[in-house]
């Protein structure tokens, strides 16, 4: 940064702070409503969604042949294999737009091209199977229908057209990582397949959430949980000492370590601005009046599905928190359109989201998505409010 973007940004915090309504009650609810909206993202999703998930990544970074990545899902390897894994993941992961992010970040550091990479990105908190039935029982099946085709094609064609876009510099990226690789451990194919499923059960049971309705599969799923978490620790226990050496061990606590110090920050920082401009998802105490979004997103025009995809983009949503949020939404005159557009938008977009993409993408891809995303989810709420 030059002395003059010094001088420039200093002179900006100036200005920001003096003319600050600091006695304006709605300026006071924002503030207030960060820190909630913090509060309640801390206790709802780091122990038991984020943490599972950094050690995830974390074991990515480690154990992770890059060569084995590169074959299945780098630039080179068949499209249908690649993009179909990254687009059908979000039926396994019940995971949020921020959870995702470790995941995202372990398989593209290990050499996942950047098309199935984002592809997982995308569906990994969109194709939710739990929230598109809801999505279905709640709001219609035609809403429902709408939005699982939407988000398996939306993963794959942002996908395909990211790697397009950006296809000269992802070819330097595969060359500096085709020297990479991970040093044989001592464990065969089956148990490192064994150790990632474990793993990755720990996450999807750990945070399963509280179903609406107190009955059926997936109310019983939920009451056992803990006990189906408690069994898995104790396998991975068993797996940890009788197959990693200490080394190896020490190894992945420092992945895990690196992702955490790199992505919590920005989290944090990107909930806190979330909550203060928008506020906490079914409350309007953000410095943006709820009535002012609901006012605009009336009919199926081109105004009203840009406004509900942007605004979808910046909110924060909890898994399966949308769906309530839209229900009112729709009863206080949101046309359908819209709203499918920020179903397809909302739950794989946030603002902390945003900031992550950015540290590991940079920015120009990291708009470039957002774009694609909002642009995407415009249109297909105009066609499908025109059908």
């Amino acid at each position: 940064m030059s002395e003059r973007q010094k001088f420039f940004l200093i002179l900006v915090i100036f200005l920001a702070a003096y003319f600050l309504p600091v006695e304006d009650p709605r300026l006071k609810l924002a503030l207030g409503e960060a820190f909630h909206m913090l509060h309640d993202y801390a206790r709802e999703h780091v122990l038991f969604c984020l943490v599972p998930a950094l050690f995830i990544a974390g074991a990515m970074a480690s154990f992770l042949s890059s060569q084995a990545v590169i074959k299945y899902l780098g630039p080179e390897s068949k499209k249908w294999a690649a993009y179909g894994v990254g687009a059908v993941s979000g039926v396994v992961l019940a995971v949020c737009s921020c959870t995702v992010l470790p995941l995202f970040g372990g398989i593209y550091k290990r050499g996942a091209g950047l098309g199935p990479a984002i592809a997982f990105l995308y569906s990994g908190p969109a194709i939710n199977v739990l929230a598109i039935i809801l999505t279905a029982r709640v709001l219609g099946w035609e809403i429902g229908l709408a939005r699982a085709l939407g988000a398996v094609l939306f993963s794959v064609i942002i996908g395909l057209v990211m790697a397009f876009l950006f296809r000269r510099e992802e070819e330097e990226r595969a060359r500096g990582l085709s020297g990479m690789d991970v040093p044989p451990g001592r464990r065969s194919l089956g148990q490192t397949v064994l150790y990632f499923l474990v793993l990755v059960l720990i996450l999807i049971f750990a945070a399963w959430g509280r179903p609406a309705a107190e009955a059926g599969f997936w109310y019983a799923v939920y009451r056992v949980k803990w006990h189906l978490v408690g069994f898995l620790l104790l396998v991975l226990a068993f797996m940890l000492k009788r197959w990693f050496d200490r080394e190896e061990l020490r190894l992945w606590l420092d992945s895990t370590w690196d992702f955490t110090k790199r992505i919590i920050p920005l989290l944090f920082l990107g909930v806190l601005i979330a909550g203060f401009l928008m506020g906490r998802p079914g409350t309007d105490a953000g410095v943006v009046p709820a009535r002012y979004i609901a006012g605009t997103v009336g009919g199926n025009g081109l105004a009203a599905n840009l406004i509900a995809s942007v605004a979808g983009a910046l909110m924060y949503f909890a898994t399966l928190t949308e769906i309530p949020i839209v229900q009112g939404l729709l009863g206080a005159g949101m046309g359908k359109g819209p709203a499918l557009a920020l179903l397809l938008a909302g739950p794989a977009l946030s603002l902390p989201n945003m900031l992550v993409i950015s540290s590991f993408l940079g920015p120009k891809k990291t708009l470039t998505y957002v774009g694609l995303v909002v642009i995407m989810a415009t249109l297909t709420g105009m066609i499908f409010g025109a059908l």
